[in-house]
Parts: C-alpha cells; sequence; structure tokens
C-alpha cells in the first residue's frame, strides 16, 4: 500500500541523471513520480507530458521529479535523447520506492504520483489511475485543486 494523503512526506536523496545527490526538501511543493522503464513507450510518453507541462508546473511553485529503478546511467541517456529539464532520481535498490510505500515488481517500479507539499503527501494517483496518456494534465489539476 502507498503512502497515502496526509502521510508525512519520507527523507529521501537519490542521484539524478547528472550524477547529483538530490535531496527534496518537501516542505515546497513537488511531484514525484514513479515510472516502471526509461525508454518505453509508455514511459517516454508520461515524460514527454510531464517535460510538455514543466513551464506551468514551475509557475505553480511545483518541482516535478520521476523516479525508476533505472541507473544514473540511464537516466541521462533517456533524459538527453527526450530533452527532459526535470530531474530523473535514480533508484536502482529501491529505496526510495520503498520510502513511499511503491511496490516494485521485480526491477520494476509501479506507476503512480505524489503530490507533496507543506512536509505531507497531498495526494495519490495509483497505479490504477497514472495512465500515461494524459498523466501530466491529470497531475496538474491535482496540483491546483492541492493549493485551493
Amino acid at each position: 500500500m502507498v503512502l497515502e494523503t496526509g502521510a508525512s512526506a519520507p527523507d529521501v536523496t537519490a542521484l539524478n541523471q547528472d550524477g547529483d545527490a538530490v535531496s527534496p526538501a518537501f516542505d515546497e511543493a513537488a511531484v514525484v513520480y514513479f515510472y516502471p522503464r526509461d525508454g518505453t513507450p509508455g514511459c517516454t510518453l508520461e515524460a514527454r507530458e510531464f517535460e510538455a507541462d514543466i513551464e506551468s508546473f514551475r509557475r505553480a511553485g511545483v518541482t516535478v521529479y520521476g523516479v525508476s529503478t533505472d541507473d544514473v546511467d540511464s537516466h541521462r541517456e533517456f533524459a538527453d535523447e527526450e530533452d527532459l529539464s526535470f530531474d530523473l532520481l535514480a533508484d536502482p535498490d529501491a529505496e526510495v520506492a520503498d520510502a513511499f510505500d511503491v511496490d516494485t515488481r521485480g526491477e520494476f517500479v509501479d506507476r503512480v504520483t505524489f503530490v507533496v507539499a507543506d512536509g505531507e503527501v497531498q495526494a495519490v494517483i495509483d497505479a490504477d489511475d497514472a495512465r500515461p496518456e494524459g498523466h501530466a494534465a491529470d497531475v496538474l489539476e491535482a496540483v491546483r485543486r492541492v493549493e485551493e
């Protein structure tokens, strides 16, 4: 069972696609979206849609983080190929996934997204609702509802 709305946001640190350690400050608004694998059709579509809406997220004061169990090199290649301007966090040991209670099936993490602010989980879009197409727009709408 993933972290639920109202749960405290975990303290996590992971390397991004540039090999830099990133420790999100969840007192600030953030979206943490978990996805199964770099470069697959659904995950690529999802990343492209987040990138297409990234300025809307930034105007709302929200930082976007993508997380999968892929390593830094895979994330670097994926971010470069798709010209992504947000952090992809490498989680090969599923430590970030575990902190959010996100299930991993073998080497793949479930598709689930968290909207976090003020140190708490504000919204969860679980695997049943987190379809790649239109997902970024759904998350942006969830962010706007949280801000109200």
